[in-house]
């Protein structure tokens, strides 16, 4: 019986001579894992809301290029042979987009939307190009605080 404690305390003397304690280690591996688990936290949600703040932009885009390929009047359609054709101007699908973004409210949860394009490049579609900047959610220091965000949509008038 009086072997044991002799040999504890050989080992727990052994151990101070060499410099072998592990007090604290695990505690240091923990806070390292947590703020690493915390870092890859936040860049996903940061990258979740740029995916959707892009596709609330491009949603916003494609209703303002349909909205503004469907805008002409039925004055406009020409009869060309057995066929009705129809053009677009620039200038018409242009006031139908900022028509449609105003009665969208004109922004998203980014901020206000830019105009960039609206503009017909065969007199049959619209297309519309819209900008905005995405601000993250949280700044730190190895993720950007902005991003613009460019989209463009495309919508054709089809008329039979």
């Amino acid at each position: 019986m009086s072997a044991r404690p002799e040999r504890a305390e050989s080992d727990r003397a052994e151990r101070d001579r060499t410099g072998a304690r592990e007090d604290g280690s695990t505690l240091l591996l923990t806070i390292f894992y947590g703020v690493l688990a915390l870092a890859l936290v936040l860049v996903v949600v940061a990258a979740s809301s740029l995916y959707l703040e892009r596709k609330r932009l491009f949603t916003l885009a494609d209703g303002a290029a349909l909205a503004a390929a469907e805008a002409w009047q039925l004055d406009e359609v020409r009869i060309d042979g057995d066929a009705l054709r129809l053009e677009l101007d620039d200038e018409g699908i242009a006031d139908e987009a900022l028509a449609y973004l105003a009665d969208a409210g004109g922004g998203t949860a980014a901020g206000p939307v830019e105009l960039v394009r609206a503009a017909s490049d065969d007199a049959q579609s619209a297309t519309v190009t819209l900008r905005t900047i995405w601000r993250a959610p949280f700044s730190l220091e190895f993720l950007p605080f902005e991003v613009p965000i460019e989209v463009t949509a495309t919508a054709r008038s089809v008329f039979h």
